[in-house]
């Protein structure tokens, strides 16, 4: 382990096979210029239609290119629409493409959007990330199967000219249409190397699963004349702690998420490479409410309550970090809190204790409930911290650790009884927090289901007064404080390590950098 503010460029041991594959990547660095980003966990897909994880979406960012595009700052450009109009009454947008190619040479034209978007909302495609074009009129209607995807109110009036019509007004949707689920598709996609055919900066040259993910700059990219790194390498960093140690080593420029135990050294240490940043981004206790225990409200309003938010924010995490109320965070709206929020914690474990003896449970009749989460240390650290908070009101929690992917196999197929996760806004809107917890939504793990809480939503999105529509949602977010499906526990910030080669990096609270706005000293 490197110590003290020197960087050791040289590539440590890392044993046989990790050794070779780290070489074979490195190799082009000799004539080209590489950037080796470090991302979390190993991705999933690269469909559009089944991406949606942090690293996901950034792979598919240096791929892809949809209507409009992210800066360098993560604010919503023109992409592929060089630009558009807009009705009076917000509900129909016109885009006019721009000349540009697919990677095999063919025109991207309006009809790729079409294709792709109504195979999207095929229920035959089973995508959860459907739900980001229910804004588009008819498209929530297609995915319950009462509609064809034909009748997609989506309308490709030439080569190079989209209308698209919305159900409601949705001054956010330049930001939504950055979405890996906006994306077009060619008419064959493919999703593996060899096979898969783009339309942005780079090229996906190699996938070793586990291992690392090659992209190479794509000589047919529209503005490919200004992007100034030849390779990107993705390498797949669950294990955060040896993570950061490949990046004190040189292996790696780029690293997020940082173990939060590290973060104090960082500071003293590598300050100029430390980016932490407030986000658009809740951790929250995803609560199963089908499960008997969970479905009571007492058992739900007794875990809330025993949840010492200002312990985990302030001495486990250190991040500077904002307690959780609340669902959506404030830097996207103020809205109605946790009642309990000014209680003294001490009587919050009194009123705690007394909730779970009213529902049958004590010292010699405890809870057993089994908490997911994944390997990552900081989620293993706080799984054992509420572990010792949840005993102080007769429950046990028994802990059980996954790779990402199976975890979300879990949440998806309600297979959980208390599940630790995040979610990270896909645009800067009360709405896309709130949506999670519609009946049938893809991210409603917790089988939360109330009408009056859906009826508030539909009502909000009707809204075209913005002062009244976040009246609205405010009152969503209240029904939905009562009911308690998800215990929140803190606002998220960003944080991410950059080292010295890396130039044109610029902090966001969304955390996308597309590296076709960086370049490497």
């Amino acid at each position: 382990m490197a110590s003290g503010k020197t960087w050791n460029r040289r590539f440590a041991l890392v044993g046989g096979a990790a050794l070779v594959s780290l070489l074979l990547v490195a190799i082009p660095a000799q004539a080209q210029s590489v950037l080796n980003r470090g991302g979390g966990a190993e991705p999933e897909s690269l469909d559009p239609a089944f991406a949606g994880s942090t690293v996901e979406t950034n792979i598919l960012g240096d791929l892809m290119v949809g209507l409009t595009a992210l800066d360098a700052g993560a604010r919503p450009i023109p992409g592929l629409a060089e630009r558009w109009e807009t009705s009076p009454d917000g509900l129909t947008w016109t885009f006019h493409l721009r000349a540009a190619r697919w990677s095999d040479g063919t025109q991207v034209t309006a009809n790729d959007f079409l294709f792709a978007w109504r195979r999207l909302l095929d229920p035959k495609t089973a995508s959860r990330f459907a739900q980001n074009l229910w804004v588009v009129k008819n498209a929530q209607a297609i995915t319950a199967g009462t509609l064809p995807p034909a009748a997609l109110d989506v309308t490709a009036s030439g080569p190079l000219t989209l209308k698209v019509t919305l159900e409601h007004p949705a001054p956010y949707l330049p930001e939504l249409l950055t979405l890996p689920a906006a994306l077009p598709l060619p008419r064959k996609p493919a999703f593996k190397p060899g096979g898969y055919v783009s339309n942005g900066p780079y090229l996906l040259k190699a996938w070793s699963p586990n291992d690392h993910i090659i992209l190479t700059k794509n000589p047919r990219f529209y503005d490919a004349a200004a992007v100034k790194i030849d390779t990107v390498n993705y390498f797949p960093t669950a294990d955060t702690q040896a993570a950061l140690r490949r990046l004190r080593a040189g292996e790696l420029d780029m690293q997020t998420p940082l173990p939060a135990a590290q973060v104090p050294w960082l500071k003293a240490n590598m300050p100029g490479a430390l980016h932490i940043m407030p986000s658009l981004a809740l951790a929250y206790l995803a609560i199963n409410l089908r499960d008997p225990a969970l479905a009571d409200i007492r058992v739900r309003r007794a875990l809330n309550l025993v949840y010492d938010r200002e312990a985990v924010a302030q001495k486990v995490m250190k991040l500077g970090e904002m307690p959780a109320y609340a669902y959506v965070p404030p830097n996207v709206e103020v809205g109605p809190q946790l009642y309990f929020k000014h209680m003294p914690y001490a009587a919050r474990v009194v009123l705690a204790r007394r909730l779970m003896q009213d529902a049958g449970y004590g010292p010699f009749n405890k809870l057993t409930l089994s908490y997911a989460t994944t390997g990552n240390p900081d989620s293993k650290r706080l799984a054992a911290v509420f572990q010792a908070m949840a005993r102080q009101i007769y429950v046990d929690v028994r802990i059980t650790v996954s790779d990402y992917p199976l975890l979300l196999r879990a949440l998806r197929q309600g297979q959980y009884q208390l599940a630790y996760t995040t979610w990270l806004a896909d645009f800067s809107d009360a709405s896309n927090f709130l949506d999670l917890l519609r009946a049938g939504s893809p991210g409603n793990y917790a089988g939360y289901n109330n009408p009056k809480f859906d009826a508030a939503m539909v009502a909000a999105e009707r809204e075209p007064n913005a002062a009244k529509r976040a009246v609205l949602l405010q009152g969503a977010e209240r029904i939905a404080l009562t009911d308690l499906p998800w215990l929140p526990i803190r606002f998220l910030s960003q944080s991410e390590a950059v080292g010295p080669r890396v130039g044109g990096y610029v902090q966001n609270p969304r955390d996308f950098n597309r590296s076709r706005w960086l370049w490497v000293k």
